[in-house]
């Protein structure tokens, strides 16, 4: 069937139960915010499809998504950043219905001190990365379908040497935007979180936070006086899957920090 030819878009409940039955690939999902939108996605009965690259973090997030929710998951060992790992993935699920991606890792550096090759890895990844999983995805993809992206809180409010991890981000920013344009006559839909600081493996360990408390004395200056949880950022992703009118958005979730 031609773009051209095809109905509207889906209604139905914008509510996470909407989700129950379908399939959701979570690109970086053994931990952080991959982790939590994982769990729960299995907790209101998603079928859910974990892929890393780390097989002994995979298997056990898989495993405390069953011991919290005693549904299955499914798990795809490979590098997300891999467009041919990910086109054999998606075609091995025989279903998929959305796809959310969390990885994307931080280079920090001066720019006149830092060459290329020391960022380049995480730059390809944030912005090559998302672009591959989604060339992999769309043909699998029903109308309704969705990818959900990931940006963050320093695209506007900057910090000294990260310009090129930045960068990337609002590459990510543009690439939902103009993929949503592109993609609205199949009825597909592309948006992205911009994340304020959560409290993951990921952030502690940029931030140099060690341990639970200091987590919360470095969040008491943040307008809602902490941190984020990863439930809170994972909440937002499936507000996106499940609701079929939204697309081309940026949702911030960053608890008001882009403010001060």
């Amino acid at each position: 069937m031609s773009a051209t030819t095809l109905a509207p878009v889906p209604t139905g409940s914008s509510l996470p139960a909407a989700l129950e039955g379908r399939t959701v690939v979570v690109v970086g999902g053994s931990s952080g915010i991959g982790l939590a939108s994982a769990t729960l996605l299995a907790s209101v009965g998603a079928r859910v499809a974990l892929m890393a690259r780390d097989e002994g973090r995979l298997s056990a997030a898989a495993e405390s998504i069953r011991a919290a929710s005693g549904s299955s998951v499914l798990t795809i060992a490979g590098d997300g950043t891999d467009e041919g790992a990910l086109e054999r993935a998606f075609e091995g699920l025989g279903r998929l219905d959305h796809v959310l991606v969390t990885a994307g890792g931080f280079a920090v550096g001066p720019l006149l001190s830092t060459p290329r090759e020391q960022v380049g890895q995480v730059v390809d990844g944030r912005f090559w990365g998302t672009y591959g999983v989604a060339r992999a995805a769309v043909p699998h993809l029903p109308p309704g379908g969705s990818i959900t992206l990931s940006s963050g809180l320093y695209l506007n409010r900057p910090i000294p040497g990260a310009s090129a991890t930045i960068a990337a981000i609002g590459a990510v920013e543009g690439f939902t935007k103009a993929l949503a344009v592109e993609l609205a006559p199949l009825r597909l839909r592309v948006n992205a979180l911009r994340y304020g600081v959560v409290d993951t493996p990921l952030s502690r360990g940029a931030l140099g936070l060690a341990d639970d408390a200091s987590v919360a004395a470095a969040g008491q200056g943040a307008p809602l006086g902490r941190f984020a949880t990863a439930e809170e950022a994972a909440s937002a992703a499936l507000f996106l899957m499940a609701n079929n009118y939204m697309t081309g958005t940026v949702l911030s979730v960053d608890g008001g920090q882009s403010l001060v």
